[in-house]
Formats: structure tokens, sequence, C-alpha cells
């Protein structure tokens, strides 16, 4: 068969389906489209150069998207072991500040809220009171999900087993954190499969099943040579020059490879099944291309956008996206430092729900405390970053917008330096009910017209994190025959 698969999307979803694609099927065309100049999606890294008052200067890599990653993820191990990227990656051990020192920044209270980070910090004030009695009576509550339920909301998981005052401290946050969404409206089941396992493992509780072994099997079709090892006692890692490295070293490999064209600067403008079978992917310069196969890494509203409605899927609008303005500051180090070590904060829904009168913030990481190790003079700068958006609106509504809310910019000093990204629409939502929903789009796409030769892959359909794009992009193709 003379296969030519066509992918559409150069984010890192794209990108790893085109890098495994190409190395599974050596003698097909693999043709990876992507609308602007440059691959990696919402990745971006970038070096810049700082100078304090005193004459002092600094390089200083600043992220608009992902920062760091944590080891688990045996997809990003293989990437990093066969792209040869190993002496770039730098990493945080479990045992640093960083790693065991997480906040909170409950809007009703004073200062920052250490998480609990070992057993006898559960018991120290103010956890033994905000977190201590409701996990300790978890385990003595009787099995409550409503029968015949197959999925429902973070918040609502979280106030059946543990109260509505921890579902919105933590629960809140955490979805803050990773998704900018608001928890009463995320799918438990999508958002945190493991959560809704540990109920039905512990016979209702999931503090139960938490302390049971779990006996889900990974695949072993990794090849990550010897990186397992250098990332023994790690809590997370990025690269020298940032997460865009990982992109990068994908696009020059995939360029250096005769069986794989990449079309940069290259808007697609539709996708469909002709009336004699073939498939149709129509370029905005009006080339038409008719491959035998393709894997959309695009977000799923901007291909429910492409298709002629005679090929049109469904589901593809059901989860809407979370849109995030990313500040990044550079300070002199000062002392005392502006913020302890640590990790980062993140910031709860307000007791009184979200409103214009919220700053926005979401969370904000302490950048020069994790990955120090990217900047050069790093002793004599203070880098953060703060994550503002969605589900508070009023700021992404605000063009161009280049500040931090005013209380949250009166407690730091005056920054060297200040850059804004705007992500629109960055991380999907999936909404209760999104699994059945993935079904029903997969079987949609192997009958029919489509026949199986489209796949839909990426953040919107399974996992949102780079590990969970990454790991789509390799099992794409993988039910194509040989």
């Amino acid at each position: 068969m003379n296969r030519h698969v066509v992918i559409l999307g150069g984010g890192i979803t794209g990108l790893s389906s085109a890098f495994h694609l190409s190395r599974r099927f050596p003698e097909a065309l693999i043709t990876l489209v992507e609308k602007t100049s440059r691959f990696g999606g919402w990745i971006s890294s970038e070096r810049v150069q700082v100078h304090d008052g005193d004459g002092r200067t600094a390089e200083i890599v600043l992220e608009s998207g992902p920062r760091t990653l944590r080891p688990n993820a045996k997809s990003v191990l293989e990437l990093i072991h066969l792209l040869g990227l190993k002496n770039s990656v730098i990493t945080t051990p479990i045992t640093s500040s960083a790693a065991k020192d997480r906040y909170l920044q409950i809007p009703e209270l004073q200062g920052l809220i250490t998480l609990p980070n070992s057993l006898t910090s559960i018991f120290s004030p103010p956890m033994r009171t905000l977190f201590l009695p409701h996990v300790l009576r978890e385990p003595a509550k009787r099995r409550n999900r409503p029968d015949g339920i197959s999925d429902e909301t973070v918040d609502n998981f979280m106030t059946r087993r543990f109260g509505p005052t921890f579902a919105r401290t933590f629960g809140s946050a955490l979805v803050h954190g990773i998704y900018a969404a608001d928890s009463r409206k995320l799918s438990v089941r999508a958002a945190f499969p493991s959560l809704w396992a540990m109920e039905d493992r512990g016979w209702g509780s999931v503090v139960r099943g938490a302390l049971l072994p779990n006996p889900t099997v990974s695949r072993g079709d990794y090849d990550v040579g010897d990186i397992p090892d250098m990332m023994k006692g790690v809590s997370v890692y990025s690269f020298k020059d940032g997460i865009g490295m990982l992109p990068g070293a994908l696009a020059t490999h995939l360029r250096n490879q005769s069986n794989v064209e990449l079309l940069c600067d290259n808007p697609i403008s539709s996708l469909r099944v002709a009336d004699d079978g073939q498939l149709e992917v129509k370029l905005s310069s009006g080339q038409m291309i008719n491959p035998t196969h393709v894997i959309s890494a695009l977000p799923l509203p901007v291909l429910d956008g492409l298709l002629h409605p005679t090929s049109s899927l469904p589901h593809l609008t059901a989860s809407p996206a979370s849109s995030v303005v990313v500040l990044n500051l550079i300070f002199p180090q000062t002392q005392p430092r502006l913020h302890p070590s640590g990790f980062g904060y993140l910031v709860p829904r307000p007791l009184s729900g979200y409103s214009p009168h919220n700053p926005g913030i979401l969370g904000t990481v302490f950048d020069s405390c994790a990955l120090s190790a990217q900047d050069s003079n790093a002793a004599n700068f203070t880098k953060m970053t703060v994550m503002m958006g969605v589900p508070i609106p009023l700021l992404l509504h605000t063009p161009n917008s280049s500040h931090c809310p005013e209380d949250y910019l009166k407690v730091l000093p005056e920054p060297i330096y200040t850059r804004t990204q705007r992500h629109d629409d960055c991380i999907p939502n999936p909404m209760p009910g999104h699994l059945r929903r993935m079904e029903e789009l997969k079987t949609a796409l192997a009958k029919g017209a489509w026949s199986g030769r489209l796949e839909v892959i990426g953040a919107g359909v399974r996992g949102v994190s780079l590990g969970d794009c990454v790991e789509s992009g390799k099992r794409a193709g993988e039910s194509w025959t040989c």
C-alpha cells in the first residue's frame, strides 16, 4: 500500500505523531501541516537578557506554556532518549524545597498556607483544621455515589466524599492549576480518572482506595535507554533552554527524515471525504492533498470548523476551553526574598464565587526556586510567573493587557522585566460525559465515509498534560495494518 499520512497541527501532539509514524511506516510519506511559522503549539520558551540598576546582568529563560515535566510520563522519556536530549535535562530533586513546599493562597485568609508534604505536617496548623478532619472522616462515610451515574463534576465528587469546604479549598485550586477552569463544571472521570478509580477500589472510599495497590499495568513498549536512572529521586524536570527544546528537537529531527514533509504557514481550509471516497485536505494556498490517512491533532472545535457538512463528526464542540494570561516577572534579588522557598501557590475559588472584583489570579510559580539552573547569574534575580484568566473573564477581555492586578502588584517591588502572553482557548475542559462522547466519536470515525482513515487525537480527546499529548501522538495509527 502506498500510504500517505497528513497530520493536521504542529503542536507537541502532531510532532509526536509525525515522529512515531515516520518510524513505524518508513515507506510512507508523512506530511505535517501547521498554520503558523513555528512548531510547538502552546509550548513557548524564550531566553531574555535583563539588567538591574547596579550593573548586573543575566540571561533568563521565560516560559509562557508548560514549564516542568514529571518523570512518570514514559512517552516523554522515550523522546529524550531517542532525540539525544539527555545532556540538556535539568532536574529538581524530591528533597528540594521546590518539590516539598507548595502553597495555597486562600482569598479569605492572610498569607500563604503550606500544603501537607508529610504525615506530621497534616497535624500542624492550619492543616489540622482545614485538611485533616475531612480526610479522617471520609473512610467512615458510607458509599454515596448515586445509583446509575457514570460521571459527575469534580466539585460534586469532592463534596460527596470530603464536604463542600474541602471541595472548594483544595478541589477548585487543583483544577485552577491544571485546567484554569471551574471545578463545578469539569468532569471528574475525564480530568482526574484516578479519583474515580480510587473510590471504586476502596468500596466507596477515596482514602481507602488510595491506600490499596493500583492494579493498572502500564504498557512497556518504550525505548527509554538509561533515562529512568537519571530520573530517580526527581520531582520535576525541564531543559536548559526550557520546554521548547523538546518540540524544537522533534522538528529538527523530522526535517532530516526523507519520508517527512513539514509545511509551515499553511492554514487548512477544509477536510472532507469526496464523492469518489478519497480524502481531501485543502490548504488556504489552494493546494489540494489526497492522503490515504489523516491524523488531526487540532483542537476539536477547530476541526469541526474545517469539516464539510457531508463529513461531519459528533461531539467536536461539546467541550469549552479555558483561556489564560501568563505574566512573567523578573525582579532584582532582595532581602528578605520576595517569596518563601517552594514551587509556588494556587488560589482556590473565592467564597463569594467568581466576579469581576476578584483579581483573576489562578496561581503563581516561583520559577527561580524550581529551575534556577536554566539561568545565568540567577542568584541576583527573582523570576516568577503569574497565571490569570478563566473562570475570571475580566482580564481576558482587556486588549493587550500587560499588567498584573493592582492588589497583587502593590505588595511587590517594581519588576525590571515583564512579559505578558495571552492564550485563548488553550486548555480543553472536558464536561461530564466526556469519555462516553469520545467513545461515540471513535465509533463514528471507524465506520461510514471515514472508515478508520481519520484519527482524532490530542488534549481535547484524552488528557491535557504534555505527557498525555506525546502519548497520544505515539499511539496514532497503531490500528493500521503494515
